[in-house]
């Protein structure tokens, strides 16, 4: 199996621009953009694929340039169903920094900012030199722009197109640059770019698109759909990342681990076997939490999480530190402490129950625990002395719903 054979296997190619560079693939030394606009601080888990895409080509001898937007970014890409807001300059530079850094360390790709050739071009320029080659009726049928003909587009939104092209042109000129991947959404983009390379230059350039990851429903991972996964670790924890992946659908896990992970075909068919045969196990998904926290954030992070889902899995949250349980309980319903209470009041008074008679009955039934502790005593008395590090109480009502006290 070839490379290109492999990227279809693993489900990467959407489309491409022309079959020869099927070819191109299979023989190494192309260079390469694919690009992100710096919208966020961090990239997400709908740009990992992609990326990691990237850094398959990398490894098969292609060289990889990550184009991040400055300038593109302060336009932004027209969404579907509306016109993004406006970030400020400030913004926009402290999230290119952040992106850069984080491209570098976790990828190792040559970063470079449209903002640094878009920055000089005037308007008069802009429309003699690049806008000319754009034929009105040839951008209006591009999908994107088209999905928002009858709700409308700004004139601004409807540049971006062009904006993109121009990237693709400045690469090519100068950088040897004759191939721009991304995701199937950038179709429309990246070809207009392939157009005005060979209207302008009259030369041949190359465009490849790749499926969107998705859930089952079809909903993206984006920042924009509210559910992104951030490889940030201080946004998104590897605990938290680990939990996603292990709750994954089980119709998507061999999806995931064939877009996200570097695992053979072998391996991925192994684990699909085993999961079609044992799916209560959760081995695909507990193989590619592993892969993916790993490759993003070392060994070390990755057993700590795993340590952190076999202490909730299991109930004994004694054991963690602060830090932890601000990981593991994140997102859980919280409420600060005052003083101290009765069991029964505590409960009634923090919500975990509707009425003490209610909670009677949890407690009679060994349904609720405190810091692990299972509470069997109506009278009990909540304090600091009964907390973890004098701040945390976790309370656990049945099988698997938490809540989280903390002292002020």
């Amino acid at each position: 199996m070839n490379l290109y054979e492999e990227l279809v296997w693993r489900g990467l190619i959407e489309n491409i621009t022309d079959p020869k560079l099927i070819d191109m693939i299979n023989n190494g030394g192309c260079v390469f953009y694919i690009g992100t606009d710096p919208t966020g601080d961090s990239l997400h888990l709908g740009h990992y694929s992609t990326f990691s895409m990237a850094l398959r080509l990398k490894m098969a001898g292609h060289i990889p340039i990550l184009l991040v937007g400055g300038a593109t970014g302060l336009i932004g890409d027209p969404k579907p169903t509306s016109e993004r807001p406006m970030i400020t300059k400030e913004q926009l530079h402290y999230n290119y920094t952040k992106l850069r850094k984080q491209v570098e360390d976790i990828f190792g790709f040559e970063v470079v900012n449209n903002y640094d050739w878009s920055k000089d071009i005037n308007f008069i320029d802009y429309l003699r030199d690049y806008g000319k080659y754009f034929n009105l009726n040839y951008m209006l049928n591009k999908e994107t722009v088209k999905n928002r003909l009858d709700i409308g587009i700004t004139y601004t939104e409807f540049s971006y197109m062009i904006m993109q092209a121009l990237d693709f042109l400045y690469l090519y000129e100068h950088k040897n640059c004759i191939l721009q991947i991304g995701g199937s959404d950038q179709w429309g983009n990246i070809t207009a770019g392939v157009e005005l390379i060979r209207k302008k230059l009259g030369k041949e350039a190359y465009g490849l698109t790749m499926p969107l990851i998705t859930k089952a429903d079809g909903t993206k991972f984006g920042k924009s759909e509210g559910n992104a996964i951030w490889l940030d670790k201080e946004k998104t924890s590897p605990y938290e990342m680990y939990q996603f992946f292990l709750n994954s659908e089980d119709s998507k896990v061999i999806e995931y681990l064939k877009k996200l992970t570097f695992l053979s075909r072998e391996e991925i068919e192994t684990l699909e076997k085993n999961h079609l045969e044992h799916p209560e196990l959760r081995e695909a998904h507990k193989v590619l939490a592993r892969e993916v926290i790993t490759f993003l954030h070392g060994e070390k992070e990755y057993q700590e999480a795993l340590k952190l889902s076999n202490v909730l899995f299991s109930g004994d949250v004694s054991s963690l530190t602060g830090k932890e349980i601000e990981q593991v309980f994140h997102g859980v319903p919280s409420f600060d402490i005052e003083k101290d209470e009765n069991i029964l009041d505590f409960l009634v008074n923090h919500d975990i129950v509707a009425s003490k008679r209610e909670g009677r009955e949890f407690i009679s039934n060994g349904s609720i625990t405190l810091n692990g502790n299972k509470i069997t005593d109506c009278e009990y008395i909540v304090s600091k002395n009964t907390s973890i590090e004098g701040k945390y109480i976790i309370i656990r009502r049945g099988k698997k719903k938490y809540y989280l006290g903390i002292y002020s």
